[in-house]
């Protein structure tokens, strides 16, 4: 998976299209294999001609690119996926590619991949200690999951998602990389199987920023005595430190309500999803009260 900076679609779009409307074009292009997508900005229309006139260059600019498409939407709905449009190459959408050392075959009209999520991925694995029970709650296609079982030693790790098409390629990918006896991929409400694993778990994952507050709770009943929750958000703020208190100030008064003692092990903006708008992770260590 690569993440490019806006220069390289600014460079090609100024030859295509002129400076002024160059400035506008979408802040990133993502490649995820050999499929790259342009993001459409949603404060101005711009016709598909010049769309498919940038992707032919992209595809000529970076030869590995062997199919390009349109994001028309944002990321939307419980399975996660947003409207895409085909401008040139390949009419497919589905790729292998490789992240960390792993492999994984995904649908981007299907599931949701993100590039931004490629460091927080080796970061959480990296904090899991040797023998740990993990709830990954909305695993998608299972990077997460996977991931963590061949960078650390967890004991298990239970990878839920509600979307049949991620659910699928999540049962792929663990297989493709060899995790079938760490990972358990689940179809379900990550809810329900909350619900049933009281108590259970060491960490919590909630790489789900539309849902994370609402399951929230749900996330501290699985949760062990004591453990650590992981929770991505996104927060509407002027600047980057103030997206993070922002971000801190209603899982702390969640965890006050539920009784709950918390302390936040660290914080960062994962990325900006645009203007005075960010995505924040949280990692929370949090401890119950016993009777």
């Amino acid at each position: 998976m690569r993440s490019l900076g806006r220069s390289l679609v600014r460079e090609i779009a100024r030859e295509v299209v002129g400076e002024p409307l160059a400035s506008k074009i979408w802040k990133r292009l993502e490649v995820i294999g050999d499929i790259a997508v342009l993001r459409k900005p949603v404060d101005f229309e711009l016709g598909l001609e010049v769309y498919r006139k940038l992707a032919v260059e992209v595809m000529k600019r970076l030869p590995y690119v062997k199919s390009v498409w349109l994001a028309t939407s944002p990321v939307s709905g419980s399975y996660r996926v947003r409207e895409l449009v085909h401008l040139a190459g390949e009419v497919r959408s589905e790729t292998v590619y490789r992240e960390h050392g792993c492999l994984f075959r995904v649908d981007i009209a299907r599931v949701y991949v993100s590039p931004a999520l490629n460091y927080e991925h080796i970061r959480i694995a990296k904090l899991v200690r040797p023998g740990e029970e993990i709830f990954n709650m909305f695993a998608g296609a299972g990077l997460f999951s996977v991931i963590i079982a061949k960078h650390s030693k967890p004991r298990r790790v239970v990878s839920v998602d509600i979307n049949p098409d991620a659910y699928r390629y999540m049962v792929e990918n663990i297989k493709l990389n060899r995790v079938s006896d760490i990972v358990v991929p689940v179809l379900a409400d990550s809810r329900e199987i909350a619900r049933s694993y009281t108590n259970h778990f060491d960490r919590v994952i909630m790489p789900l920023p539309e849902l994370a507050y609402e399951y929230f709770e749900d996330a501290v009943v699985s949760l062990k005595n004591a453990g650590v929750v992981h929770v991505y958000d996104f927060v509407t703020a002027s600047s980057k430190n103030e997206a993070i208190l922002r971000a801190r100030n209603p899982y702390m008064g969640k965890c006050e309500s539920m009784g709950v003692r918390a302390r936040v092990l660290g914080s960062r903006v994962v990325r900006s999803v645009g203007p005075r708008y960010y995505q924040v992770v949280l990692d929370l260590h949090l401890e119950k009260k016993t009777s």
